[in-house]
């Protein structure tokens, strides 16, 4: 039911969303004003510089009715940051009906937000058919703010025409960013996946917001607008409109703090484009130093302090669900090597973490391990001695000893530290962020509630199905609501500078930790 591969390949996102709309659409829109789609306005925020947007020659979508903005509030707020976030940031968020003259408003001080920035619009059409639900369109806005000052706090407001931030009736809907420190220093981030729409997910932003995190990590398996997650047209029980709620329920961490998603396999919604990113194109600004922006506009790399976090799609090289299997003909893998290389020679760099959806190591009865994963990745991982690994795809959590060429080369106990120079990577499985919990084969144990198990039957997804195997490498499971919290922790050069890992249960219990320490550069 979506654009021919052909014609697509051919045809901008927008263009598109309007071929959809022409075709499939089964009523006709009010008529009234139109939507302006445009390429995202960018603007200087250093206090004293002026503020600067420009938009391209401009195409309008069909025609829908604007109604008074005044009655409208904008909703969904979500941060992320640009290639390098001690200088980019971009905010995003959603409109419930077309509107006038979106802008962003940003200052030092939240009475002074006297630069104002045009926003840019992104219209993403479902029409009745596709899925679940019917004839729907969906408003995405995006403001990317450049030029900013390292290691300093925004504020900032969203509006249109009618509904200006900077009134004093709406002040309440400011809100803040920080930017990365130009220095190293000690921070904090978050992680998980497999979040989706409900009670638990909600929960776990909560205690995630209270953890004051820089930002983040999502690793796949968003919000679950496509339930069957199989990545293709013929998927039952898409609803576009999941996303509305999903980003209503994550505004109060994601307005403050940038989200970093790296795309799992319910995250290919192939209505809208040959790749399935479509929609996510239109929802999310990523850094945009990946790769292939046009196969794989998830895959990216930030620097943050003295970590450099790479994210990569696992869709690639799945086996499991091979929907985008070989998607980018090999330049993910050769991108993250250079990647791994780089900020392996970096001298402010002491820290890798990489995160994305499929397990490179699980013993879930669901999912278990991708062989996709271990063929490509892993050999790169242990040559530039990645030091974490967060996965998700498995609704539960689960982390491994200190792994080498699929042995386990040191026991790491909870409480314990790995040393990846010489020892070898440390894999997370942080996928029980609010779906339904799958199971384990063997006891749960985890912090407080040990239980040590010699070996655990599990399996691994390979191109030719899936392969039973006995491994020794499960160190703690723990089956119910979680996330990460890791904090880093610099030190002067030739001194040990460590990442401290928290597995942390959705009651607030710490259900695991460990350290990952390697010699500061």
């Amino acid at each position: 039911m979506g654009v021919p591969e052909k014609l697509a390949a051919r045809m901008s996102m927008a263009e598109q969303h309007e071929y959809l709309r022409a075709r499939f659409s089964r009523r006709t829109m009010i008529r009234g004003g139109a939507v302006t789609l445009g390429a995202v306005a960018g603007g200087a925020f250093v206090p004293g510089a002026t503020a600067q947007a420009s938009v391209p020659a401009q195409r309008t979508a069909p025609a829908t009715q604007h109604v008074d903005g005044a009655l409208v509030a904008p909703f969904g707020r979500h941060l992320a940051y640009g290639n390098d976030p001690r200088t980019e940031i971009t905010v995003s968020w959603q409109v419930p009906v077309a509107v006038r003259k979106p802008f962003i408003r940003v200052g030092a001080h939240p009475w002074d937000l006297s630069r104002k920035i045009e926003a840019e619009v992104r219209t993403l059409h479902t029409p009745a058919g596709v899925g679940a639900g019917g004839d729907h369109t969906q408003y995405y806005l995006h403001a990317k703010l450049t030029h900013l000052r390292p290691g300093r706090t925004y504020y900032y407001g969203v509006g249109h025409q009618g509904f200006d931030p900077a009134e004093p009736h709406l002040l309440g809907t400011v809100g803040t960013f920080t930017t990365a420190p130009a220095r190293k220093a000690p921070f904090t981030f978050t992680a998980f996946g497999d979040e989706g729409v409900g009670y638990h997910g909600l929960a776990n932003n909560a205690l995630i917001l209270g953890q004051n995190p820089a930002f983040h990590l999502h690793a796949g398996d968003i919000a679950y607008a496509d339930p069957a997650g199989a990545g293709k047209t013929t998927d039952t029980g898409f609803d576009s409109r999941t996303w509305d709620s999903f980003l209503a329920q994550t505004e109060s961490v994601a307005k403050q703090v940038p989200w970093m998603p790296a795309y799992g396999n319910h995250d290919m919604e192939a209505w809208y484009s040959p790749n399935g990113y479509g929609g996510e194109e239109a929802r999310w600004t990523l850094p945009d130093n990946g790769p292939d922006k046009k196969n794989l506009p998830g895959v990216y790399s930030f620097v943050y302090g003295n970590t450099a976090v790479i994210s990569l799609d696992a869709n690639d090289v799945s086996f499991e669900i091979p929907a985008n299997l070989g998607i980018s003909g090999g330049t993910q893998t050769t991108w993250l090597e250079g990647r791994l290389k780089k900020f392996r020679a970096a001298d402010d760099v002491d820290f890798i973490v990489v995160f994305f959806h499929h397990c490179a190591y699980c013993t879930s009865t669901a999912h278990a391990s991708e062989g996709g994963v271990r063929q490509e990745w892993v050999p790169l991982f242990e040559k530039y001695t990645v030091d974490l690994v967060i996965n998700g795809h498995n609704h539960q959590y689960e982390r491994t000893d200190v792994i080498k060429a699929g042995k386990v080369t040191k026991k790491l106990p909870i409480g314990g530290t790995a040393h990846p120079e010489t020892d070898g990577v440390v894999y997370v499985t942080a996928g029980a962020a609010g779906r339904s919990l799958y199971a384990f084969s063997a006891p749960d144990s985890y912090e407080g509630h040990e239980h040590e198990t010699d070996s655990v039957a599990s399996f691994v997804n390979t191109k030719d199905g899936k392969v039973d195997e006995t491994v020794t490498w499960s160190r703690v499971r723990y089956l119910d609501y979680s996330f990460l919290r890791v904090d880093v922790t610099p030190a002067p050069k030739g001194r040990q500078t460590t990442l401290t890992v928290s597995g942390i249960a959705e009651t607030g219990d710490r259900i695991d930790h460990f350290t990952v320490s390697r010699k500061a550069e």
